[in-house]
């Protein structure tokens, strides 16, 4: 019989349970007992919300995390892999060791 009793304050007359209604600051002003329930109502909620973020928030740490070293990584390696510059300075080099024995060749004959 307690329980019916405690039910029937959340309960309209017609019995349907009554919706919490939202509470404007502007308008309204709270009591000091209301403002503290209130902060109390929203820690319990994000000490409960809190280890599940915190998984979330380190998964995707290191996931960005692998994420930039694994760019960083690439790109060391396809740098590393770029010989055709290395192979354009060793043509050049030889094309111009080439026409300076061409010209030493032209200026030695009689």
């Amino acid at each position: 019989m307690a329980d019916a009793s405690a039910g029937g304050a959340a309960r309209s007359e017609t019995g349907k349970s009554q919706a919490a209604h939202l509470i404007d600051l502007v308008q309204e002003k709270l009591s000091l007992a209301q403002l503290h329930f209130m902060q109390q109502v929203e820690l319990s909620k994000w000490q409960k919300t809190f280890p599940q973020r915190r998984e979330r928030n380190i998964l995707t740490g290191l996931s960005i995390g692998a994420l930039v070293l694994a760019i960083y990584g690439y790109t060391f390696y396809s740098v590393a892999q770029e010989w055709f510059l290395d192979d354009l300075e060793d043509k050049v080099k030889a094309a111009t060791v080439k026409a300076a024995r061409v010209k030493a060749a032209g200026t030695n004959s009689p």
